[in-house]
């Protein structure tokens, strides 16, 4: 796989968890289940075992609904920030390695794509609110989308 194409689907993975915290990782645990992207004896290998998939399949469905309520805070705040960026250069740096690249160049172009998907997300969201009164399901499908296109061209 060329660097040029890794870099791009790791921002994108990226980007995802921007959108919705555990959608990202969710979709590079399935791809690396599924046989899509090959882990075998990385530190990531993990990603690819049936506990990963359960857990981060789980999470992203509960923050699905959870992200309806209107209680939820932005995701701009530091806590919900601060796991979009870890989980989403975790998902960049499995991405990268699946890839044959440098895990570094993963959590580089993934960390990239939170702060496109986190930031932009929210102003983008914020706008479709005001005209719209209603957003969450489509961005959660917007958010799916992307993770399995960024996944299925391994």
């Amino acid at each position: 796989m060329s660097l040029g194409l890794v870099l791009l689907l790791t921002f994108l993975i990226g980007l995802v968890s921007g959108l919705r915290t555990f959608t990202g990782t969710a979709a590079v645990c399935w791809a690396a289940y599924l046989g899509w992207i090959n882990l075998a004896g990385s530190p990531v290998a993990f990603m690819g075992s049936k506990w990963a998939l359960g857990l981060f399949t789980l999470l992203a469905l509960v923050e699905y609904v959870i992200d309806q309520l209107p209680s939820t805070p932005a995701r701009t705040v530091a806590t919900q920030f601060g796991a979009r960026l870890v989980l989403g250069m975790l998902a960049g740096a499995t991405l990268a390695i699946g890839g044959g690249a440098s895990w570094l160049v993963g959590v580089i172009c993934a960390a990239i794509g939170v702060l496109a998907g986190t930031f932009g997300g929210y102003r983008a969201r914020v706008g479709l609110v005001n005209a719209l009164k209603a957003v969450a399901i489509p961005e959660d499908l917007i958010a799916i989308g992307l993770g399995f296109f960024a996944v299925s061209r391994f």
